[in-house]
This record gives structure tokens, sequence and C-alpha cells, in this order.
């Protein structure tokens, strides 16, 4: 009787740890998520690509091409490859650049999923597959060019400029050796002055990135209620963008972009990424980029994490 009563109560315990081994499975599988999205739209604005001033040629055949795609369906198709259920395609962009005509040479900042991002050698996103549509029609080679975001609107215009880096430091850029701007660009007045946009392709706005945990904009309904606690952030609280976008402007505040800007201390990253992972590091509170890439770096960013 001992001995089936031992036998019992042993049996008990191994049903114990196994149970107790798959409850600490399920949770470490189970990991909790470490940044989300504020979704409350900050400002509504346009995607458009770009060419320099005055080449109204490119532009009419861009036009055109767009207007080809969005009524024959191709478009929605390329969306739902990375908005959907579709497959992202690869594309691949010629070894060197050529200055003979034969190619459609793109300038790009291929940190900004999921309108252009890079795996391995490989372009994916939005942007980068029109593009490669868009040169298979042209019946050119495409090059993609890819640079500092601060740097592509400055590379397809005429007499190019120089932008301030991270470090403070002024970056010159030659002008013209680009033929289109596909950056996921928001089209306004002051890059209206050295570029021509295309017709828009795509409807975007800002949105803030927060640590998990953090519930300071729980209780917002609107882009209002939102800002009305930014307003209140004074120097001391860090906020990050990816330098020369539509987020940096937004935060720094721009007349050209009629943005009055806020009190805290806006810093600029190369990238969505790294100012997200700063977020993370504890040296940032909070990152204000376009909704897209905002959902794409969040996902990610918590998938290893």
């Amino acid at each position: 009787m001992k001995k089936i009563v031992a036998l019992i109560l042993a049996a008990l315990m191994m049903v114990g740890c196994v149970a107790a081994l798959s409850s600490c499975k399920k949770k470490d599988s189970e990991k909790a998520d470490v940044v989300k999205v504020i979704n409350i739209a900050l400002t509504e604005e346009e995607y458009a690509f770009a060419v320099q001033k005055g080449n109204s040629t490119l532009l009419t055949q861009l036009n055109d091409f767009l207007a080809e795609i969005k009524a024959n369906g191709k478009f929605n198709e390329v969306v739902n490859k990375y908005f959907g259920d579709g497959t992202p395609t690869a594309v691949v962009s010629a070894a060197t650049k050529k200055t003979d005509g034969t190619q459609l040479i793109v300038a790009t900042n291929a940190a900004f999923a999921p309108f252009e991002y890079k795996e391995g050698t490989n372009y994916f996103g939005v942007d980068m597959e029109i593009m490669k549509m868009f040169a298979d029609k042209l019946g050119k080679e495409l090059y993609i060019d890819n640079m500092n975001f601060d740097a592509v609107c400055l590379s397809v215009s005429a007499a190019g400029g120089t932008y301030e880096d991270e470090n403070g430091n002024e970056v010159p850029v030659a002008g013209g050796l680009c033929d289109v701007a596909a950056a996921g660009l928001t089209v306004n007045a002051k890059r209206q002055e050295i570029l021509d946009f295309s017709t828009s392709y795509y409807n975007a706005s800002q949105v803030l990135i927060a640590k998990a945990d953090d519930t300071t904009f729980d209780a917002c309904k609107t882009a209002a209620d939102v800002e009305a606690i930014l307003k209140n952030f004074g120097a001391d609280v860090k906020v990050g963008t990816q330098s020369g976008t539509t987020g940096f402007f937004y935060c720094k505040g721009d007349a050209d972009w009629d943005f009055d800007g806020y009190a805290f201390t806006t810093t600029g990253y190369t990238t969505g990424a790294l100012a997200v992972q700063d977020v993370i590091n504890g040296n940032l509170k909070y990152v204000v980029i376009d909704e897209g890439p905002a959902k794409a770096i969040t996902a990610n960013i918590n998938a290893v994490n």
C-alpha cells in the first residue's frame, strides 16, 4: 500500500513539473512588447515622387505611368504586398551608375520600410517596386542611389546644396545626378521650390512611438489631445525623429512647413529605427515618424526584443 501511495505521489509530482515547465515555456514564447505606436494621426500629408524642376518630359511620363498602374490594378497589387497579405518582390539595382541615358537613376534612403528598405543587396518597398516598373516602362535599367535622406532632394535638384548631419557638419551634395526622388517624400512648398512633384500616390500622417508601458497618452482621442500634452513638455523631455523628414520639422518647428514646433528637445537620427532603439535604451522618451514606418519599426523591434 505504501508503495502504491508513493507511486501516486511521484506521478502527481511529475504532472506538476510538466505543468510548471509548460507554463514557463508559454510565458517565454509570449514576450511582452517593448514599444508601441500611439495610433492618433498628428498630421495629414501626401507622398509623391519628384523630378528636377522643369523636367516636364520625365514628369509627364511619370504621371502617365502612375495613372496607368492605378487604372490597371498594378498599383494596388504593390501596396497589398506591404500593407496586406501579398508577398514583397525583391528589386535589384544595377551595379554601377551610368550617365549615358540608359538608366533611370533613383535617389532614395532605404531605411524607411515599408516604402524603401534593403535585405542584403536587394531592395524592397512600395517606392522601389513602382520605380522598377517605371524603369521597365521606359525601357531603361534601374539604378538605385541609396543615400542619407537629407541628400535625396538635393541630388535630384539642379543646383544641389548642403545639409547638416547629426554631428553639425555641413555635407555637400552634387545636384542633377539622379532622375527621380523616391523616398516617401511629403509634398510641401519648400521642396517644390527646387523639385517638381508627381501626382500623389499615398496619404500619410505622423504618429508617436512610446515604450509599451507608457500610459501618458492613453486617454487621448484626437490629435489636439496629444498635442496638448506635447506642449507641456520642457527641454528635459527628448524626442527623436529621422533627420530631414516631416517628423523632424513637426517637432522642431518650421515656417515653410507651417509647424509651430515644441519646447521639448528634438534629436535627429539617420534612421527611425535608431531613434526607436534609443527609446528602449532610455535616451529618448518618444519618437515622431510616419505611420507606415512606425508600424514596421515597432513590429520588427518587438519581434527581436
